[in-house]
């Protein structure tokens, strides 16, 4: 299973499913799939995904469950 951020990036930047696929070439359902881990994107999915966000594709993607985003800048004290 391959774990991503797609749905944490698309909500905060106020994208309807539709919208996130019409931008990347694919159907709206595909970024459902995505989204809750029921399809591994192909290599260019992946590479296209991370230049829209704007962000590497090893924080959107991961083999290992990713981390909250929170949790990554909370002060050691508050772990």
């Amino acid at each position: 299973m391959i774990f991503n951020r797609i749905a944490v990036l698309r909500v905060e930047r106020k994208l309807s499913r539709k919208e996130l696929a019409a931008a990347v070439g694919i159907n709206f359902q595909t970024v459902g799939y995505l989204e809750r881990g029921e399809y591994s994107p192909s290599l260019e999915l992946a590479l296209k995904l991370s230049e829209y966000f704007g962000v590497p594709v090893e924080f959107l993607f991961s083999l290992q469950p990713l981390a909250p985003l929170s949790a990554q800048f909370a002060r050691p004290e508050n772990r």
